[in-house]
């Protein structure tokens, strides 16, 4: 079947990839970061030795150029081009927008500018009041209200930014309600009803509130385009659908955001090295504290503040967090090194890994969708926009 298809349904979709997923998750689960040597190797030896055999040019030549990396990965990993196709949506069809006046455009970056008028340009006119779900300083609110001449509340827990979402509505001329509140208590939830509600990335728990609430919470319908899944998981993630059964940690969730596709090039060398600086510190640890039972401990996340400094400073920083004592004389140079083999060996087992987490987001955006289905709901899903202007480009439409 092709899966861009719009007669293939949603469920059918999500049953293959979550088939695919739970048969090849020996690929995908085990994070190279902490898995020095993940058990897939012992049973595809040759993807193995196909992996190791390319140099450090080659491995980020593969991983920067995602076409490039497919082709030369699906040959050694035939799933790939099936789950290529279930993972492909089609793009969802645009309506043309009034332009804005240039009070519009004031104090938005240029690429989330693009990235709102990308999502205001797809579904349907609103038939009803809109809210605008964790809405920051309510641009998206402010753009629809503006492009339909419809009552816009914008919900944000943050109170300057709703100082700052008032300021610009009255400098564009609108009444837009600035709703001063936090999307994960119960009590927002009576902002929902009899109103459509966008979302434009909003992040994990706080997109997927609204479909759990979908069914009692009134709203007319719904338009989301989810992000950053992880967040919100800490126990594990929680299904919205009744046919998904992939158990998911944080974690492994983190895997569907990976990508640095819209970062600048020197964004994306610095975070190579401070990759390489962590597994140099991994190492060091292990060397002095060697793991007990052979499971590998856990990496806090580090402040950015620390890894503006040396990689001696770095370590020292990190030790002092861990309780870990510093021998007189470490060799840093050494340490440093041991990071930069070891980032190589993570980058050329993420070449596989990576390849998996298309599809893991297309299994989680689908058991949102199925999810809304449950709850009463028609659900269109696609692409608004292409994924150079933000991987998170999928987008679901739902309305009663």
């Amino acid at each position: 079947m092709r899966a861009d298809d719009p007669i293939v349904t949603h469920l059918a979709r999500f049953s293959a990839l979550q088939a695919l997923l739970a048969s090849h998750e020996a690929l995908w689960r085990p994070s190279p970061f902490h898995v020095r040597w993940p058990a897939w190797r012992l049973h595809r030896p040759a993807l193995a030795a196909a992996v190791d055999a390319l140099d450090a040019a080659t491995v980020e030549a593969l991983h920067a150029d995602e076409a490039a990396g497919r082709a030369w990965l699906t040959p050694r990993l035939p799933v790939l081009a099936e789950l290529d196709a279930l993972g492909a949506f089609a793009p969802l069809p645009a309506r043309p927008l009034p332009p804005c006046d240039a009070h519009f455009d004031w104090a938005i970056p240029g690429r989330k500018r693009a990235q709102i008028e990308a999502f205001a340009a797809h579904g349907a006119p609103p038939a009803a009041p809109l809210l605008e779900w964790c809405a920051g300083k309510g641009h998206l609110g402010r753009r629809l209200a503006l492009a339909h001449g419809v009552a816009v509340s914008s919900l944000e827990i943050d109170p300057e930014l709703c100082a700052a979402g008032e300021t610009l509505a009255a400098r564009a001329g609108i009444g837009q309600t600035m709703l001063h509140a936090d999307a994960l208590e119960s009590g927002s939830q009576a902002h929902l009803h009899g109103r459509e509600v966008v979302a434009l990335h909003a992040c994990g728990e706080l997109h997927r509130t609204l479909v759990r609430s979908a069914g009692s919470s009134g709203a007319a319908g719904f338009r989301i385009a989810p992000c950053c899944y992880h967040l919100g998981a800490a126990d594990g993630y929680r299904p919205l659908s009744t046919e998904a059964a992939l158990p998911l940690h944080a974690d492994t969730l983190r895997l569907a955001v990976t990508e640095t596709v819209t970062a600048p090039q020197q964004v994306r060398r610095r975070l190579l090295r401070d990759q390489a600086w962590k597994l140099g510190f991994v190492a060091l640890r292990q060397a002095l504290q060697p793991d007990g039972d052979g499971a590998p401990r856990p990496f806090r996340p580090v402040p950015a503040a620390w890894l503006k400094g040396d990689f001696a400073d770095f370590c020292r920083a990190l030790a002092q967090r861990e309780n870990l004592c510093l021998p007189a004389g470490v060799d840093w140079a050494h340490w440093q090194a041991q990071g930069e083999q070891r980032r190589l060996e993570v980058r050329r087992h993420e070449l596989v890994r990576h390849a998996f987490r298309r599809a893991l987001e297309a299994w989680l955006v689908l058991d949102l969708a199925l999810g809304l289905q449950e709850r009463g709901f028609d659900v269109d899903l696609g692409r608004f926009c292409e994924r150079t202007l933000t991987p998170r480009n999928l987008l679901l439409l739902a309305r009663r």
